[in-house]
């Protein structure tokens, strides 16, 4: 085969002038505009007040909040009273701001959603005291209630996942949801130590508050020592999908199951980062191997594209153990993919 000598003029004439922003197909040009100024400058990623996704960053009066045209709002929940072993998740939603290269263009799902979405990160939320676990659920249910009141979307980063009983509280007020549920873990052990609102019982408290509805819920990844833990989930009627079953399985039945199982109703998504293998997040509390590898977590995900979801986290992240800041990095993706679906969700307003 010989050297196309036409096709580099071509090419040339096309490519050789102008800058990083001269993009020509329609699809990419349109993220290209928003990014690149007319001289072919773009922001540095290091630059600037560190954002979650690097949204706008927006300040909300936690007394009289006036989330204006927000359909999605990025809220930091740094709170870790609720850990059973190493503490450290309080830290999550600062390292996830600090994560400079995520996004802004999905190519799966094929949207901008931090472009596409009017979403911001609107903080963190206000806590009254740093030491009183129960206060500091209260203090999540009445912040997302006031989100939830607007009609806005949340989605959150923890703190560790005890945070999303209070959260599901606001969401599924109305009307319970469905949840799909990636982690190592089920959450949902009774008391012990005299509390039940520990980060190993969320889904079992959730459930027998009403607001989540245990036919609507699969859990992916279990895996570990305290499966004995978890009994509540079968005898509630949730679907449990084990680590070891995922590769037997196949991505595209998980994702079917899942989509069986929450339907079209209204569905959170919950993302426990010890849901990757530690060789991928070694940065958790409550780390166990075998676990999901980065690619299959993006896969699942990216199958759930259309389902009608009302609200997100991702919880567990513990930088202080990952001195690599991939736990963090893969964290931040996983918002990244939950705010891209949310893109798509029926419930987003406007």
């Amino acid at each position: 085969m010989t050297f196309d000598t036409k096709k580099l003029e071509e090419l040339r004439a096309k490519y050789g002038e102008g800058h990083g922003g001269s993009i020509h197909d329609p699809e990419f040009r349109a993220v290209a505009d928003r990014i690149f100024s007319a001289s072919g400058t773009r922001s540095a990623p290091y630059a600037g007040v560190p954002t979650l996704l690097d949204a706008p960053l927006v300040h909300i009066d936690a007394d009289n909040p006036d989330f204006g045209d927000l359909q999605v709002a990025l809220i930091g929940v740094p709170m870790d009273l609720g850990v059973t072993n190493r503490p450290g998740s309080r830290f999550g939603p600062r390292a996830l701001r600090t994560i400079e290269r995520v996004g802004p263009y999905n190519h799966v799902l094929k949207t901008a959603p931090t472009f596409e979405v009017k979403v911001a990160d609107i903080g963190d939320v206000p806590f009254r005291s740093r030491y009183r676990l129960e206060m500091s659920h209260d203090d999540i249910e009445a912040h997302f209630n006031k989100v939830v009141d607007a009609g806005v979307i949340p989605l959150s980063v923890g703190g560790d996942h005890s945070i999303t009983h209070p959260i599901l509280k606001a969401v599924g007020r109305d009307r319970p949801v469905g949840m799909i549920h990636i982690d190592a873990h089920c959450d949902t052990g009774g008391a012990y130590d005299l509390t039940k609102f520990h980060h190993g019982g969320p889904f079992r408290n959730a459930v027998l508050d009403g607001v989540l509805d245990p036919t609507r819920v699969i859990q992916i990844g279990i895996r570990g020592a305290a499966e004995y833990l978890w009994e509540f989930s079968f005898e509630s009627g949730m679907t449990v999908i084990h680590a070891e079953e995922i590769g037997k399985m196949g991505i595209d039945a998980v994702i079917a199951k899942a989509r069986e199982i929450v339907g079209d109703g209204p569905t959170y998504l919950s993302f426990d980062i010890d849901s990757l293998d530690p060789a991928y997040a070694p940065g958790t509390g409550t780390p166990e191997i075998g676990g999901l590898t980065s690619r299959q977590a993006l896969d699942i995900l990216h199958g759930l594209k259309g389902l009608n979801f009302v609200g997100g986290d991702v919880v567990e992240v513990a930088p202080q153990y990952d001195t690599t800041t991939n736990t963090a990095h893969a964290g931040a993706q996983m918002l990244f993919e939950i705010l891209s679906l949310i893109r798509f969700s029926p419930a987003l307003k406007g």
